[in-house]
């Protein structure tokens, strides 16, 4: 991953430990409406992927455990990791795209309730990804991938050249050599793994997804509904198809590129057609990015622009992320995949202990105020949700108060301790597992491998736990019991 050069080393503390009486008067434990719902305080655990789901997308026993062990915490939501809305291989992550989903999003659903005792909101993030593709050999691509054509043998200054001689050329060929022989796309196929991009409009499928996609979050987005969540998160943010349209870099021509105006049509479409099918008692909320991070990317005052036009269009909540981009991530191994948080727009994203002057805590603060502003100057009370690097009550309780935004959420400090909001709200906040930010968890993702915290397995082990594969981890966080 990408580190600032400052290199400056922090620590994460509990900060001042606020009494249960303070807790019970503070911002952070009072209600607020999220649309139809309301959530009894400001706390929420974001969308984590864990890597727990089958193959084919189902809910696992592992899954079930997982959102168990955070509903015991009783935050005020919890929203279910990134959730594929196609019906179509995904690996390990979770799917709606087809109703036989639907039995183990219940269980799911009813275990979160009874496990919080009701005080638990769920959402479900709704997610739609185009295809990305391994770094290749370079042999295996130049011989068996890469589309020969007149331009490669005008290239190479024989235009007679067969297929297989262009290709036997190319693979003698230096790298210098071979870069100005391919062309921009080849060239990135070839070192970083081949990327559909929403500006690939000669791809029919690229081309038809403003009447595609729709469809297919309605229909999902009636499936969370039908399986009793209380609402749904729409993911626009990061290195995904619906952030891809919100982007600068979106340079499609028919309408749903290049302007603000025409970047942020299909997300408002999008939800227009969920809202048109849903009743009207399920919430509908958006995740996009306060700044992508990247050069020539969106900033605050695009953001600041969607975000008026979600609340205008009446969305129910906007939870504000950062960078995580395919644009600036670095060069991966042969035979991975590129990841999108290992460039600066990814260490913005999730930031380390070691950072610059700016520090790793709160880097998304002042963009979310911003933003929060522009959508309260338009005359929209819609809550807002900021995350990153939250780890304390009394960081919690100043961004309330200064109304950087409406809720807080924290997605590695709930990961370190799952109960940290609820020993907040008991006057134990002494006892709260403080995340040190060393993203060890960002590296078992990066891996896909079960996500777990180092911290975890710092504490005596009980009878009964679920481990990992190879035996050396937890696959939930220790338990923990209130004093009588």
């Amino acid at each position: 991953m990408w580190r600032p050069p400052q290199r400056i080393r922090y620590e994460a503390t509990a900060g001042r430990v606020a009494s249960a009486a303070e807790a019970a008067a503070s911002r952070l434990f009072s209600p607020v409406a999220i649309g139809p719902t309301t959530l009894e305080q400001r706390t929420w655990v974001p969308a984590m992927v864990p890597w727990r789901a089958t193959e084919d997308g189902y809910v696992t026993e592992d899954v079930i455990d997982w959102y168990e062990r955070f509903a015991r915490g009783q935050p005020g939501a919890i929203v279910l990791e990134a959730t594929g809305i196609r019906d179509v291989p995904s690996g390990p992550l979770l799917r709606i795209g087809h109703d036989r989903f639907l039995p183990g999003l219940r269980r799911l659903v009813e275990t979160v309730r009874k496990a919080s005792e009701g005080r638990t909101r769920l959402f479900v993030q709704l997610i739609d990804f185009l295809a990305v593709r391994r770094r290749p050999e370079a042999k295996k691509f130049l011989e068996r991938f890469l589309v020969v054509a007149d331009r490669h043998r005008a290239a190479l200054g024989d235009p007679s050249l067969t297929e297989a001689d262009v290709r036997a050329r190319l693979v003698a060929m230096r790298d210098d050599e071979l870069k100005s022989v391919l062309a921009p796309d080849e060239w990135e196929a070839l070192q970083f793994g081949y990327r559909e991009r929403v500006n690939d409009m000669h791809l029919p499928h690229i081309r038809n997804l403003p009447q595609v996609l729709p469809g297919l979050f309605a229909e999902a987005a009636l499936r969370a509904e039908a399986a009793g969540f209380d609402g749904i998160e729409l993911h626009y943010a990061h290195a995904y198809t619906m952030s891809s349209f919100l982007s600068r870099t979106n340079k499609r021509t028919d309408g749903y590129g290049g302007s603000l105006e025409n970047r942020v049509r299909l997300p408002l479409e999008v939800f227009a057609e969920i809202r048109r099918r849903v009743s009207e008692k399920f919430a509908v909320g958006v995740r996009f990015l306060a700044d992508e991070c990247i050069a020539d990317g969106s900033d605050v005052g695009d953001a600041s622009h969607f975000a008026v036009a979600f609340a205008g269009a009446g969305i129910d909540f906007i939870s504000l992320s950062r960078g995580g981009k395919f644009d600036d991530a670095k060069q991966p191994s042969v035979g991975d995949a590129v990841y999108p948080y290992t460039g600066r727009s990814g260490y913005e994203c999730m930031p380390q202990f070691i950072s610059d002057e700016r520090g790793p805590f709160g880097r998304n603060a002042e963009p979310t105020a911003t933003i929060r502003k522009a959508v309260r100057d338009a005359g929209s009370r819609v809550p807002i949700v900021c995350t990153g690097g939250i780890h304390n009550f009394e960081m919690a309780e100043d961004y309330l108060a200064r109304e950087v935004c409406d809720i807080v959420g924290a997605a590695r400090q709930s990961l370190a301790d799952p109960d940290w909001f609820h020993k907040i709200r008991l006057g134990l906040g002494s006892e709260v597992r403080v995340c040190e930010y060393t993203n060890y968890c960002e590296g078992l993702d990066q891996k896909h491998k079960p996500v777990t915290c180092q911290l975890w397995d710092k504490l005596a082990s009980a009878d009964g736990e679920r481990r990992t594969p190879d035996g050396k981890r937890r696959m939930t966080a220790p338990a923990w019991q209130p004093p009588e």
